[in-house]
């Protein structure tokens, strides 16, 4: 594993894909920085951090995805991957909030921001954004956001966390010609709040009661409707309220 340690930079994200164009950078190459300016979520969101607090980092993952159906796979790997690091820690009640977010009980952690460049050869190399907050215990305007620190009155390494989730990242990438049917079980089991109606909130302010049942293949939210009608949803096409 390469290493790349930065002390700030616009997105790690955009730090490694410039990496890769500018040299044939190795399988699971890693950036991390203490202070990202520009970080970034789904759909444009921005991601803040404390500066020297929290775990910044993105990887270089190659040879997994074979074919554009099968971008969400990836998700469900890293995914995993981060609960299973955090689980070693005993960081409590983890879950899933549809797609990318970690959650502990009803706090959000960390969040995952996968980006996809399919190559002139029909390659896929991916950029996996992995941030989590770690030590971090002041969340101005954010009441839906905490940190690892704050859920277990600990502080921690971050660079031991760092090779943690870079392992079992390797391990569940191994498993997944094998284990693939129970992963995405395990995962959909994960979903935070799955089998719980609830209110949702769609772009144009409507609000309906729906409940979490799954994820489709190609990472659509499958849910059903308080009327037990099957929906599907697109990021940003819905809204959990909690």
């Amino acid at each position: 594993m390469r290493l790349v340690k930065l002390d700030a930079i616009d997105s790690t994200n955009d730090f490694l894909k410039d990496l890769t164009r500018q040299q044939m950078a190795e399988n699971f190459t890693v950036v991390t920085a203490e202070n990202q300016t520009k970080g970034k979520g789904q759909m444009g969101a921005v991601w803040n951090s404390e500066v020297g607090k929290n775990l910044i980092m993105s990887v270089l993952i190659k040879d997994f995805i074979l074919d554009s159906k099968d971008v969400f796979n990836l998700n469900i790997v890293v995914s995993l991957a981060v609960i299973k690091s955090l689980e070693s820690l005993n960081i409590p009640k983890l879950s899933i909030k549809w797609p990318n977010d970690i959650m502990s009980d009803h706090k959000k952690i960390g969040g995952i921001l996968i980006e996809n460049s399919f190559k002139s050869d029909n390659s896929i190399d991916s950029i996996v954004g992995i941030g989590l907050n770690v030590n971090q215990i002041h969340f101005e305007n954010l009441p839906q956001a905490s940190s690892l620190a704050l859920q277990t009155n600990t502080v921690f390494d971050k660079d031991v966390l760092l090779h943690l989730i870079v392992d079992n990242l390797k391990s569940t990438l191994k498993s997944w010609n094998t284990a693939a049917v129970s992963l995405k079980e395990n995962y959909t089991n994960r979903l935070f709040n799955k089998g719980v109606l609830m209110p949702f909130q769609k772009p144009d302010q409507s609000i309906f009661m729906g409940m979490i049942s799954g994820v489709t293949a190609t990472g659509q939210l499958e849910m059903l409707s308080d009327q037990g009608l099957p929906l599907d949803f697109d990021v940003k096409e819905v809204k959990m309220i909690f």
